[in-house]
């Protein structure tokens, strides 16, 4: 049996983004049919321009992430929140996936998405948006695959996401819904 792939898309750029750190505690907490595969570029693609979006012009960043989005199974976008919205960074992204409309990579991609965030509600208003975007991008929203850590800055200020035992648990029922998706976890 094949692995199914998730592919992780971060939208904080820092070195030592929470963000980050959840993505790897995702990776590491992933079932063993599942290939979790964060992508490490979004910071080195340009901003969105139908200018640029041209066939055997496109930026070689967005190229690699739409290559990466199209063989993926799953898109998994895990956000912080920046003044109350999905960070530049992640929409950018979006942007990329959703061209040419209608038949870009996010077409009918089933998409979850999680984060952490500094306030008292983990970045849900980022979350809230980026299910948005990425539904009327063309994405299959998986509106149960759902994951919020408030207070990031504190919570993992000396522990890393994966040895807190309720986000594990959390991050099990991201991947419970996937499954129950029927898109992931085929080892349910």
């Amino acid at each position: 049996m094949s692995k199914s792939t998730v592919l992780t898309l971060v939208g904080s750029l820092r070195a030592e983004s929470t963000n980050h750190k959840l993505a790897e505690a995702i990776q590491l907490n992933a079932p063993d049919q599942v290939e979790v595969v964060i992508h490490e570029s979004l910071g080195n693609i340009p901003f969105y321009n139908e200018d640029i979006d041209v066939e055997g012009q496109v930026p070689a960043a967005a190229a690699a992430l739409r290559a990466a989005a199209n063989e993926a199974d799953v898109l998994l976008l895990v956000t912080p929140e920046h003044n109350g919205t999905v960070p530049a960074s992640l929409k950018n992204a979006i942007d990329w996936l959703s061209r040419p409309f209608g038949a870009g990579a996010l077409a009918g991609k089933p998409t979850a998405v999680v984060g952490t965030a500094f306030g008292q509600y983990g970045g849900v208003w980022a979350q809230d948006e980026a299910r948005k975007a990425v539904g009327i991008a063309g994405a299959r929203v998986l509106e149960d695959a759902k994951l919020a850590v408030p207070g990031s800055m504190v919570r993992f200020a000396e522990v890393h996401p994966k040895d807190d035992a309720e986000v594990v648990e959390q991050i099990k029922g991201v991947f419970e819904a996937l499954a129950n998706a029927g898109t992931a976890a085929k080892a349910a």
